[in-house]
């Protein structure tokens, strides 16, 4: 099934289903955390169907909890502090574009990142993104970064 398949399939499935979406940390905070009561596979899903809405493309998927599971008892950790976690990287030329205008170091921001994931024992799933504080007279990238980011998570759980 295609993207727009899917994407046009959540829309008239859920066009009056309103999500719970709480931001769970502090404002100013260098990383932006909600927490929704909503299925680890339903996010997942929402997420991509909001990042590909953007006109991005994710160029991967990281598989953080099996990264975990896969290396804890080598590091002497517990087998997991997630039940699962992910995240998706993807890149905004738009936002590329303008944060290389305030400084070409500022490349390093790219690519993007919102992670998703369920803490172990939690029914909950929390959407996280940091904020980046670019190089150079950036202001106007900044914003448009953390709108960037703010708005895809809101466009899928809201």
């Amino acid at each position: 099934m295609s993207k727009a398949t899917l994407l046009l399939a959540a829309l008239l499935l859920f066009p009056l289903h309103s999500l719970a979406l709480e931001r769970i940390s502090p404002e100013g905070a260098p990383i932006t955390v909600y927490q929704t009561d909503e299925e680890f596979a339903f996010v997942k899903e929402m997420l991509e169907m909001a990042i590909i809405g953007q006109g991005l493309v994710i160029t991967s998927t990281l598989q953080i909890s099996d990264l975990y599971q896969r290396a804890a008892a080598d590091l002497g950790h517990p087998e997991s502090y997630y039940e699962r976690a992910e995240a998706f990287e993807f890149c905004s030329i738009r936002v590329s574009f303008l944060m290389s205008a305030a400084d070409l170091g500022n490349l390093a921001v790219c690519p993007l990142t919102i992670a998703f994931y369920q803490p172990s024992g939690e029914s909950h799933v929390h959407i996280s993104y940091r904020k980046q504080a670019l190089l150079g007279d950036a202001a106007e990238a900044e914003a448009a970064l953390h709108q960037l980011l703010d708005g895809i998570v809101r466009e899928a759980l809201e």
